[in-house]
């Protein structure tokens, strides 16, 4: 009798080991979603070689980008570190990367503001005068320009979002479209949490009037990272060139 009851305990032993195992895993991995994201996002225009979306360049592009050929585009804005990696593939030859392309990017800052507009309508802090988060790069032969920026905030009526505007080395516009974050519990957006305006009002991807029909999520980036150690932002964009 003694010898059954030791067998059933043992059995009893073997057995609930491995669930308690993995429910102090699931509790660990709990805790590290809360203060950094490692891994987010689909980083790719497509799944396939396909033409990125054409997206408008909004009410804000840049005035002059040609004079804003840099990789650091922070311009001492406050906000937490963004460091973004952009390839651009040419669609037209199943999606090779294109090298000596020009990329412009741009996108408000952590307030949901933009340099060089303002003072009326839309943004009613001027900031007419100043060029921040604003820049071009020119593709290397992986087809790569990175920039250092930081994370966007938003304003009403849109999700988190940077604008792109992709050229030719001859300067032709190839592309216009906007790059968009990943949402939801442990992602970067819920993260930084709107800085100091929080989230109430916030538009999220599905009811944004420009990535509301992106089905697939073609058009959002992956996103890693961490308050502490800045985010990484990573996204593929195919042009027909």
């Amino acid at each position: 009798m003694e010898r059954k009851q030791f067998l059933r305990s043992l059995m009893v032993g073997i057995i609930s080991t491995p669930i308690l195992w993995e429910a102090c895993k699931k509790d660990s991995l709990d805790a590290a979603s809360s203060e950094a994201v490692t891994d987010s996002g689909s980083g790719t225009s497509s799944s396939t070689c396909t033409a990125a979306p054409t997206e408008t360049e909004g009410p804000f592009p840049t005035k002059t980008p040609s004079g804003y050929v840099r990789s650091d585009i922070t311009d001492g804005r406050s906000g937490y570190k963004l460091t973004a990696k952009i390839t651009i593939a040419n669609s037209n030859k199943d999606c090779i990367p294109i090298e000596g392309a020009m990329v412009d990017i741009w996108h408000c800052d952590a307030e949901g503001n933009y340099s060089e507009y303002g003072g009326s309508g839309m943004q009613s802090t001027n900031y007419q005068s100043v060029h921040f988060l604003r820049g071009r790069q020119i593709t290397d032969a992986n087809g790569l320009v990175t920039f250092t920026s930081i994370f966007p905030g938003w304003y009403n009526g849109r999700a988190t979002h940077i604008h792109v505007h992709v050229y030719n080395a001859a300067g032709n516009s190839l592309k216009v479209t906007q790059i968009a974050f990943p949402e939801g519990a442990g992602t970067a957006v819920a993260i930084v949490n709107g800085y100091k305006k929080g989230m109430s009002g916030y538009t999220y991807n599905a009811k944004d009037n420009v990535f509301s029909d992106d089905t697939t999520n073609s058009e959002v980036a992956t996103v890693t990272g961490s308050i502490a150690d800045g985010f990484n932002l990573t996204m593929k964009i195919n042009v027909p060139a």
